[in-house]
């Protein structure tokens, strides 16, 4: 973990989240599971600082897993190539055309030479009135692991579609990034235009986004500008964007399609372990702690169970139906209020009434802005504790 956070406030409020738990468990003991030794001891503190560690709920921009492609890095650059090539936020532009190729009708197509691409002063003048910010893991769909958690932070698609004035024959939106002027570098997505303009019922519009954390986005998490789709795998929140094609094209142009990849995936529901002991005495407390990366189909529970190594499970159950199952726990959120952005950084679209969402599907219990619902994306952290036999 970092010395120097970018947020001290998230930090604090996130590791909060987990010492809060395991606090109220070495004052109130373990009640019903009476086999665990009591947290109190020396010992088991100092487990309990090594199992809490990192479990922040958000993850720093720094140390976010990264994906990503490009001969040179772009966010690499000399700065003045940066500004040079608009990847800084002084010069930064986003062009909306129609497909030469289609018969796209757009009436205000918004482009460099005509004067009119949309750059960032303009991107925040519409931040004024239409931000947004919701929970998102973003995880890679060929990766085992999730790349990192995040409050992110930006304006809707669809206000920006809606500047270029289309008017009819589109059917789908294709985008990307800087590719240093060169063809078979360039990194695109597509969605089609009804996911672009509306959003699915509880789920949060795809955004340009500007801010992670509360923070400016950095150029190796894709800034200034990227693209944002809260439902889906990291593939389609495209980084370094520049420009947003309005097609009539009815198939998808991704450039993860030609991988054998399914392109229209939705993020699926897994479970990983954060503190996992390989070896404990018997007798003492064995914290396990974990997360959940709550995809389109839901999470009612966690479980866990401790089976001794060299030792044979039953051929006639091979998916563990008959083991001593423990349930874990599912970390509660915030206090209302206190798991947003930092005070300094909040905009006045926070709502003042915050929605709350179940954890069991995991959305985000955190004011969301107004009008906008919370993400069913957000991973959960859990935990449990188990006795050593």
């Amino acid at each position: 973990m970092q010395d120097a956070p970018l947020s001290k406030d998230l930090r604090r409020q996130h590791l909060d989240v987990t010492r809060r738990y395991f606090m109220r468990l070495g004052a109130a003991g373990l009640g019903a599971t009476q086999a665990i030794a009591a947290w109190a001891k020396e010992s088991d503190a100092e487990i309990l600082e090594e199992a809490t560690a990192d479990m922040e709920y958000l993850t720093y921009q720094d140390e976010f897993g990264t994906v990503q492609r490009g001969n040179p890095l772009p966010y690499t650059l000399p700065k003045e190539k940066r500004l040079e090539i608009g990847l800084e936020r002084e010069t930064w532009k986003l062009e909306v055309i129609p497909d030469p190729d289609s018969n796209a009708a757009v009436g205000n197509p918004m482009t460099q030479k005509k004067g009119n691409a949309l750059d960032f002063k303009g991107l925040m003048k519409l931040a004024e009135k239409h931000a947004v910010r919701f929970l998102k893991v973003m995880s890679c769909n060929n990766m085992k692991d999730p790349l990192g958690m995040g409050l992110w932070e930006g304006v809707p698609l669809r206000n920006v579609i809606w500047l270029a004035k289309p008017t009819h024959n589109v059917r789908r939106v294709f985008y990307y990034g800087h590719h240093n002027e060169d063809p078979k570098q360039m990194f695109r997505s597509s969605l089609p235009i009804g996911r672009a303009l509306e959003d699915p019922p509880g789920d949060n519009p795809i955004i340009l986004c500007y801010k992670l954390n509360g923070e400016w986005l950095s150029g190796k998490r894709g800034g200034p500008v990227r693209m944002l789709v809260p439902d889906a795998y990291g593939f389609k929140s495209v980084k370094w964007m520049k420009t947003v094609v309005l097609t009539n094209d009815h198939q998808a142009n991704d450039t993860y399609a030609g991988g054998n990849n399914d392109i229209s995936s939705w993020m699926k529901t897994m479970c990983r372990f954060v503190y996992k002991p390989a070896k404990e005495k018997a007798g003492v407390s064995i914290p396990v702690t974990g997360l959940a990366q709550v995809g389109v189909g839901g999470l009612s529970k966690v479980q866990v169970w401790i089976h001794p190594q060299g030792k044979e499970w039953p051929e006639e159950d091979p998916y563990f139906t008959k083991a001593p199952w423990q349930d874990a726990e599912i970390l509660p959120p915030q206090p209302t209020g206190e798991a947003t952005c930092p005070k300094a950084n909040c905009r006045p679209t926070c709502s003042s009434s915050p929605r709350r969402a179940s954890p069991s599907i995991g959305r985000c219990a955190t004011p969301s802005p107004t009008g906008q619902r919370c993400s069913r994306k957000s991973p959960r952290e859990s935990t449990t504790s188990i006795a050593a036999p």
